[in-house]
């Protein structure tokens, strides 16, 4: 005869087995090498920051750490495939802030995952800014004068960064505020911007701080301000643009580890603690420093999370303001 009862308490039983197994797994976590997306390609900087943690994260875990460059589709292709991913720690990602706070905004359409929802912060690696730059000989001495010679000449002056950076979408949330327009030019990366400079064909641009060092050390091109909340210690006397007049108008390249949604959260708390003790080794430190790359890390997942959330929310707002668009 058939039993209800018998069959609920048996599906319990299997329940709570399915339960004690999952999370004994996350107990011992990790077993196994682990998978580490890079949505670009080797040699940018979010690859960097990856081989320079790469070493001290496997020792600290106790297994091999194997780094898999997935690029392409702007980030998309790697974010995507580790969503998709089994919520086990054996793949995670380290994104930035094109792929997890840019890209959910401006690729909706053709994204087939919600990454906002798919992917969780665990922390962040690295917090590098741009610097506001122009060739050596332009004749504004500051952004004031700078911003006071464009307008004067509407359309005579152009800008450069790769379409739909955040590079890009900062000067036009700059150029909102300052009350002009530019014109765009889209190039593929900060290699080409600096070329452009130098050149003469580009008259400024927002450039990663780090790349830009050895041209503004060597005195061929001026660094006006800093687009973040702080100024950077390897530009001394260049304000930021908060002190310059346009506070809020920041343009940072920052890293860090994500998971899958549902990943446990012992996974997470070890995760976060081996990536925090690589970031404070000595060797880490030097190549951080070395790479002109500063090493910034949040104090709590949570805290990190709450700061993804936030930068989500300013570039889809800059994105709709502007009427940005990928075709």
């Amino acid at each position: 005869m058939y039993s209800y009862s018998r069959l609920v308490m048996r599906l319990l039983i299997l329940s709570c087995v399915a339960m004690t197994g999952a999370a004994y797994a996350a107990e011992k976590w990790p077993t196994r090498p682990i998978r580490l997306i890079v949505p670009f390609g080797p040699g940018g900087a979010t690859d960097i920051v990856t081989r320079l943690l790469q070493p001290s994260m496997t020792e600290f875990l106790g297994q091999p750490i194997v780094v898999d460059n997935r690029s392409g589709a702007s980030g998309n292709i790697g974010a995507e495939l580790t969503a998709r991913a089994a919520p086990d720690g054996y793949t995670i990602i380290i994104s930035n802030v094109s792929v997890s706070s840019i890209n959910p905004t401006l690729f909706a359409s053709t994204l087939k995952t919600d990454l906002t929802k798919e992917l969780v912060g665990v922390t962040m690696l690295s917090a590098t800014p741009d610097v506001l730059i122009a060739r050596a000989d332009f004749a504004p001495r500051n952004v004031k004068e700078m911003v006071e010679s464009f307008k004067a000449s509407p359309g005579k002056f152009n800008y450069s960064s790769p379409l739909g950076s955040y590079a890009h979408l900062a000067m036009l949330d700059f150029h909102a505020r300052a009350g002009m327009n530019l014109v765009h030019i889209p190039v593929a990366g900060v290699g080409p911007t600096q070329v452009g400079i130098l050149g003469g064909e580009i008259h400024y641009a927002f450039v990663n701080a780090a790349s830009a060092f050895a041209n503004v050390k060597a005195g061929r091109l001026k660094a006006y301000a800093v687009a973040a909340p702080q100024r950077l210690p390897q530009y001394p006397g260049v304000p930021t643009m908060a002190e310059a007049g346009y506070p809020g108008v920041d343009s940072v390249n920052w890293n860090g580890f994500f998971v899958p949604r549902g990943t446990p959260r012992p996974i997470i708390d070890r995760l976060y603690a081996a990536s925090l003790r690589a970031a404070q080794q000595p060797q880490v430190q030097a190549g951080f420093e070395k790479a002109a790359m500063p090493i910034a890390t949040s104090k709590t997942p949570e805290e990190f999370q709450a700061f993804v959330v936030g930068e989500l929310k300013r570039w889809t707002r800059i994105i709709k303001e502007n009427n940005v668009k990928i075709d």
